[in-house]
């Protein structure tokens, strides 16, 4: 939403400003919060003046109340490394008079134990709360409240000043997650215990740990040390891409890796406890296992050999067998270390992405499956569930697993994370089971935040903050009694393409303060408009506490679309930042601070390329964005289309072939538009009859995605709509199969030829060829324009 300011750009190097309904800078329907705390709180009320800390403000709980002792001396480091000075905590009178912040032990009607209620007025805080926790994240707020300055750990000689308010807080969900993968990458102890400290100041409460898979055995397994001694290690390809990595060879030692021992668990455990965090080991089974296998081949169906993968697997046919009964044992050994390690109810077992071909190949597997009068794989995978959750719950643990875990049957006490969209959630809940949600497409921070053109690499996919920020994880359609069993929402961090740890922080922030307001926040206050203001005051958090935070939020985007009123195609520029100032150029060059600002959408008069950047207070933000912008006679007419496209890849909707602008080589950018199984037919409507000279359509190849070229594109034209003329079919010689992704043009010359409507038949190859890791699953198609000239 742009400013109300009327730009009067009436002609610019071939653009034109039209007038639009909202802009970026526009006041919102409804008033900001009056405080930037993040997550928001539940009610929050502004009051008239401030209070300041100083050396001398006392810190102080009941005699009787050590449950808020161990916040108060919480605060009391902060602030004094905040003001240079040592601040004390007593045990005090439960009204200590003038000038103190007051920790008062209250009841708590709100379930959990998570509430917290803060009263600042110009003589004094109060921080209620009925638990440690609450305690806990009261002081969060109150350090939020302070100047961001607080956050650099140091002294800045800046006046801690509190503004005046009354906040009564209560989370929405018991579990607040964030999943750090530790196995693709590994990182040291030192930034897990970095990365619990993210969790705390956006008063998250869980800790996913992600242990163990393909690509490396991370934790200490006394019973079997191999786990770490060959498991941990994988030789070194870090120069060549994730799914372009040769396996090791019989000369290569493995030198790559890392784990934690079982101390350094500990601690780790003992830090986030500290801190009101669970730690949620998972534990990967039946597949992702390779590390294990490598280490201990004998509990595989094929007995091996194998090496540590030091790049991308698929299919997951290397897995665990259920048919040999030492498999389980060898996995309980296991998970009874792991159990007692970690003091948390839940322990993950994967669960995901098992290829059954092994299984079915088995003879130990088949034989399993006749005795326990299995009816297939997916039972038997049931059945390897169901036996580790019995383990399990003989520990006092229960497990949770993700949505595959349904698959021929859920154990009868499992929880589910729901990653493969929400169904799996929502079928789960319905049945009784507690569900996280973390689908792909709201809650995978390995996805692009950004344009990918000005992104590190990433695995794909296109996950602004806004698109975190507008995710729901109670699903309309369950009832109340079903929604209840929605506990928590997680966002989750793989990192087969984050090696460091700078690039760990660059690839959470932002994002990570979206999904803490999901989990904390009432879905009815929450509002994005207001998150975005707030946001202001967080990035300048991140920069004080020295955290490689992403400025991808304020990348510009482009979105054509039509004036409702008009019926105008212009082109919007905006970001997921607070009133940006957008500054953009058609000439080629990277805006600068002087850069015409943008009021209105732009409409376009010549092809050409726009640039356009943020910044703030002249300084830029993020990295300019551009696009090339094609002018043609189709231009912001909606094509008809006989196949819906997918919603995940929708290339911004009905405009998306016709809105003149070009897709890069990622389906990641938002400007492809995708058909998954089904050709692309799609109609324009000129309105009237024009004289044709060309017609041109460019398509993705990207195999590594699913995505292929057509088969055969056919041009045709028809006076009526009803009738139509084939001007041509086209073909190409580029091999399915190829490595590279491909953009390719379909030109076809008309020669003049009047028309009144123009038809594109695109033919999906329909499903992945043979020698593809998904072969025979659905094959996409993507378009990003139909040129009419």
């Amino acid at each position: 939403m742009k400013s109300a300011l009327v730009v009067c750009l009436s002609l610019f190097l071939g653009l034109i400003v039209i007038p639009a309904c909202r802009t970026a800078t526009e006041p919102p329907a409804e008033p900001l919060s009056s405080v930037s705390v993040i997550p928001l709180p539940q009610s929050a009320k502004l009051e008239p003046g401030s209070f300041t800390v100083t050396a001398q403000t006392a810190i102080v709980f009941a005699p009787d109340d050590e449950s808020a002792a161990e916040a108060a001396r919480y605060l009391a480091d902060k602030l004094g490394a905040a003001a240079g000075a040592q601040f004390s905590v007593t045990r005090g009178a439960s009204a200590p008079g003038p000038g103190a912040i007051l920790f008062k032990k209250t009841a708590d009607a709100a379930p959990g134990g998570e509430s917290y209620g803060l009263q600042i007025a110009a003589d004094g805080v109060v921080l209620e709360a009925a638990s440690p926790a609450g305690f806990f994240y009261g002081v969060q707020t109150i350090l939020q409240l302070l100047p961001a300055e607080v956050f650099s750990g140091k002294s800045m000689g800046v006046p801690l000043t509190l503004p005046c308010v009354d906040i009564q807080d209560v989370p929405r969900l018991p579990w607040r997650g964030m999943m750090l993968d530790c196995s693709r990458h590994f990182f040291p102890k030192e930034f897990v215990l970095k990365y619990i400290d993210f969790l705390v100041l956006h008063k998250m409460n869980t800790f996913h740990w992600h242990l163990t898979d393909d690509q490396g055995w991370r934790i200490e397994i006394k019973k079997y040390p191999r786990l770490t001694e060959v498991g941990a290690w994988r030789v070194d390809r870090e120069d060549k891409h994730w799914n372009e990595r040769p396996p090791q060879t019989a000369e290569e030692k493995a030198s790559y890796g890392g784990f934690y021992t079982q101390d350094e668990i500990r601690e780790v455990i003992a830090y986030a406890k500290s801190r009101f965090i669970t730690v949620v080991p998972e534990i990967e089974m039946p597949g992702h296992c390779l590390s294990a296998l490598a280490s201990y081949p004998q509990y595989s169906c094929s007995g091996g050999p194998f090496t540590v993968p030091p790049g991308g697997v698929w299919p997951i046919l290397d897995v665990y067998c259920p048919g040999n009964e030492g498999t389980f044992g060898f996995l309980e050994n296991i998970l009874g270390e792991v159990c007692d390690l970690f003091p948390g109810e839940f322990i993950h077992i994967g669960g995901d992405e098992v290829d059954k071909a092994t299984w079915k190949a088995c003879p130990k597997c088949q034989a399993r499956i006749a005795k326990e009068g299995l009816k297939d794989e997916e039972e038997l995978q049931s059945y390897f569930v169901k036996r580790i959750e019995k383990f399990l719950n003989s520990k006092g643990k229960k497990l949770i697993g993700w949505d595959e875990i349904l698959q021929g049957g859920l154990a009868p006490n499992a929880a589910v994370m729901s990653w493969r969209g929400t169904e799996g959630g929502i079928a789960a809940a319905r049945a009784g089971h507690d569900v996280v949600m973390s689908p792909t497409s709201h809650c995978y921070f390995d996805y692009y935040q950004g344009d990918p053109a000005t992104e590190p690499l990433a695995i794909g996919g296109y996950l602004p903050l806004s698109r975190v920020y507008s995710f729901d994880p109670a699903p309309a359609e369950l009832t109340p009694d079903e929604a209840a069993h929605i506990i928590g929402a997680q966002a989750n961090l793989w990192t087969e393409y984050v090696p460091t740890t700078e690039h760990s922080e660059y690839m959470t922030f932002p994002r990570i303060a979206a999904i803490a307001e999901i989990g904390w926040t009432a879905q009815d206050k929450r509002d994005w408009t207001d998150f975005t203001c707030r946001m202001d005051k967080q990035f300048a958090r991140y920069r004080r506490a020295g955290i490689n935070a992403a400025e991808s939020a304020y990348g510009v985007r482009f979105n054509p679309g039509l004036d409702p009123v008009k019926q105008t195609y212009g082109i919007g520029l905006e970001t997921d930042t607070f009133r940006p100032d957008i500054r953009f150029t058609l000439d080629g060059s990277d805006p600068v601070a002087a850069s015409p600002a943008y009021r209105r959408p732009l409409v376009p008069k010549t092809t050409g390329v726009i640039k356009a950047a943020t910044f703030v207070e002249g300084r830029l933000a993020g990295k300019p964005s551009e696009v090339q912008v094609v002018v043609h006679r189709a231009l912001g007419i909606p094509a008809a289309l006989a196949f819906p496209f997918k919603d995940r890849y929708t290339g911004g909707g009905p405009l998306a072939l016709t809105d003149g602008l070009r897709g890069s080589i990622s389906p990641g950018d938002g400007r492809w538009q995708g058909f998954e199984g089904d050709d692309l037919v799609a109609t324009i409507d000129l309105k009237k009859a024009k004289k044709i000279s060309r017609v041109n359509v460019a398509f993705l190849q990207r195999a590594a995605s699913w995505i292929f070229l057509p088969s055969s594109v056919e041009i045709a034209v028809s006076s009526d709509g009803q009738s139509f003329e084939p001007v041509q079919t086209l073909t190409h010689d580029v091999p399915a199969l190829s490595p590279e992704p491909v953009v390719k043009e379909f030109s076809v010359e008309t020669k003049g030829r009047k028309a009144r409507y123009v038809r594109v038949h695109a033919r999906n190859i329909g499903v992945c060829p043979d020698g593809h890791p998904g072969a025979g699953d659905k094959a996409w198609v993507m378009a990003d324009e139909i040129v009419v000239e």
